[in-house]
């Protein structure tokens, strides 16, 4: 079997004005859709965040793997390593030569996952060593936000929306609103565990709206907190402490693996990290310095579906929870990660995910259905998706009338308060 085609098709898709550390969510969100054909008429998927540079890098990526046996994933690998290797910073500024070709290979490996159980007959969660659970947990992902529905709506509202859309479009930005908007989201998809974004306002506020949903949701529902790291070791250390008795885990209060290490010996919640270590080459030194309890892992960003099973087993080795980060996203993302959580054996706690917020859908089938808070799997071969062609063309046009071509939470950000900067941005 040989590729004979990578098709990218960058699209975007409406995301409501939720606001993070970095900023505001633009009114679009951007992803970049995969598929990968080959010469005998089976095709595979993938999906990974768009992004101008995203899109020169797979276009790279793309003249290297053609002619290539999809089998092959340790010979695409090395092959996308050398066409990487002088490349410096072509994702976006900060990233090395080797994360680039890790974030390439990312999405390209579940696309050829995709392609292999569809030749085997077999489901990509087969492939990674069969099902240790049937089904998946995710978490209620809140997040402070301003009215709107996003979208060409932008921060206006949509006549048309009920249930959750219409809940969705509210203001949050007191303990009230996130109460009401956790109520609304786990009546909607019956999520048992919350996390709340923060960084956004001061930390007492936010500490007041964890305390706000323990107080609305008792000590069934596991709690979270995750500040982006724009907390000092200090203001981190002093709401840890007031937090103590309630949170499941502190996600990212404060930056680099030393801050975190320091933090976690001075306040009594587990630490988890998708900032402080987000790379294989990092793991040591956080063995060492013992600079979280949890990691947060994500295929898009270790290097796909074979390679977080190993972060799983390192997990393991060294006594680190696991659990999964997620950023905004559509089907083919989603139902990876459920192929992924379905056979990660270290698998500890709900998984993140962002899909409640968007509305919009490539797969054909339309938007996937949560049953009580979870996901499983199905037996059909690889992925067990199949690409909505009419609604990749309608998020195409989006990409291609919307504007945008990088996302900037800052510059969204600056659209409301001129005088915002993320550098500033810090408790």
């Amino acid at each position: 079997m040989k590729i004979t085609d990578m098709v990218i098709t960058p699209i975007a898709f409406a995301d409501p004005p939720l606001l993070n550390a970095a900023g505001l969510h633009a009114p679009f969100a951007l992803r970049i859709i995969l598929e990968i054909k080959t010469d005998e008429g089976i095709s595979g998927v993938g999906e990974i965040a768009g992004g101008s540079s995203v899109l020169d890098s797979l276009q790279k990526a793309k003249n290297t793997i053609i002619g290539m046996n999809p089998f092959e994933r340790n010979a695409i690998r090395r092959a996308i390593d050398t066409e990487f290797s002088n490349i410096i910073d072509s994702m976006t500024v900060g990233y090395s030569h080797k994360a680039v070709s890790v974030r390439m290979f990312s999405a390209i490996d579940v696309a050829l996952y995709d392609i292999i159980g569809k030749a085997l007959g077999k489901p990509v969660v087969d492939l990674l060593g069969g099902r240790v659970r049937e089904r998946v947990d995710f978490s209620a992902y809140l997040f402070y936000k301003y009215e709107g529905a996003g979208g060409t709506y932008g921060f206006g509202r949509n006549p048309n929306a009920t249930g959750w859309h219409k809940e969705k479009e509210e203001a949050a930005l007191d303990p009230d609103g996130i109460v009401s908007q956790a109520e609304a989201m786990c009546n909607e998809f019956g999520f048992k565990s919350i996390k709340l974004k923060a960084g956004v306002f001061e930390p007492q506020l936010e500490t007041d709206t964890i305390f706000a949903l323990r107080t609305k949701f008792g000590e069934s529902y596991p709690l979270r907190i995750d500040p982006n790291a724009v907390w000092s070791l200090e203001t981190s250390i002093r709401y840890g402490r007031m937090m103590e008795d309630v949170l499941e885990y502190y996600e990212d209060p404060c930056k680099t693996q030393e801050l975190m290490s320091e933090l976690r010996k001075q306040v009594s919640i587990p630490m988890a990290t998708n900032m402080c270590t987000t790379s294989f080459d990092e793991l040591p030194k956080a063995v060492s310095l013992g600079s979280e309890d949890i990691i947060l892992a994500d295929h898009h960003i270790w290097g796909g579906l074979d390679a977080t099973m190993q972060l799983g087993r390192i997990c393991s080795t060294f006594g680190r929870g696991l659990s999964m980060h997620s950023n905004s996203h559509l089907g083919i993302s989603l139902t990876a990660m459920t192929h992924l959580g379905c056979a990660l054996p270290g698998l500890s706690y709900a998984m993140d995910t962002h899909y409640p917020w968007q509305s919009e859908e490539v797969i054909k089938g339309g938007r996937i259905q949560f049953e009580d808070g979870s996901l499983g799997v199905s037996n059909e071969p690889g992925l067990g998706i199949e690409l909505d062609y009419t609604q990749l063309e309608k998020l195409h046009q989006n990409y291609l009338n919307c504007g945008i071509i990088d996302r900037n939470d800052e510059i969204e950000m600056q659209k409301v308060n001129p005088e915002w900067q993320f550098s500033k941005h810090y408790w």
